[in-house]
């Protein structure tokens, strides 16, 4: 059986992951290459946060064991995760426990200005939370480029259309002319 791979879309709030994610998503499905999508960040999306885990990751590495299990189940060998820090170093185990031990995981930065950033969340965020997610977002930015897994991608999102940023993030994986017919 075929070691699974999973494609990791990090950065910091604003830079458009989840745009990204669906757009790698949409060239992938263009060239008939299987594939599953997750939104990380609904992985743990509880309140209050469970007992003893106050970061919410056992939450989430549960969550992620349950679903790729479903797709794995389908047959399913790639999935596209999007999460601001899944490219950090301490992310692996949990994409080796959730996806098996040989999991081959493609990391990908997607890197924006603080202005950019800005923009983007004030164009998304319409309630409360649009200054709590600026200077998150500046925080995330700045732990990102200082301790992102040494083998990850960097891919600049300023000023580019999300299909060229996808191009560029497809390439990083290899997916598109490798896979068999079938399931990947």
């Amino acid at each position: 059986m075929e070691h699974p791979e999973v494609l990791l879309i990090g950065g910091r709030a604003g830079v458009g992951k989840t745009t990204v994610g669906w757009e790698v998503s949409a060239r992938l499905r263009a060239t008939s290459v299987p594939h599953a999508i997750v939104e990380g960040d609904f992985m743990g999306q509880v309140h209050p946060a469970p007992e003893g885990d106050p970061h919410r990751a056992e939450i989430t590495e549960s969550n992620l064991t349950a679903v790729w299990a479903n797709f794995a189940r389908l047959g399913h060998r790639r999935l596209i995760y999007t999460n601001t820090v899944s490219v950090l170093p301490e992310a692996t185990g949990m994409f080796e426990r959730a996806m098996g031990a040989g999991v081959r995981i493609v990391r990908v930065l997607l890197t924006a200005s603080d202005a950019t950033a800005a923009a983007r969340l004030a164009a998304r965020e319409l309630g409360s939370e649009l200054e709590k997610e600026l200077r998150g977002s500046a925080r995330k930015a700045r732990l990102l480029d200082e301790r992102a897994h040494a083998d990850t991608v960097r891919v600049a999102t300023d000023g580019r259309a999300v299909i060229d940023i996808a191009r560029d993030v497809v390439a990083a994986t290899g997916w598109i002319g490798r896979h068999p017919t079938g399931r990947s």
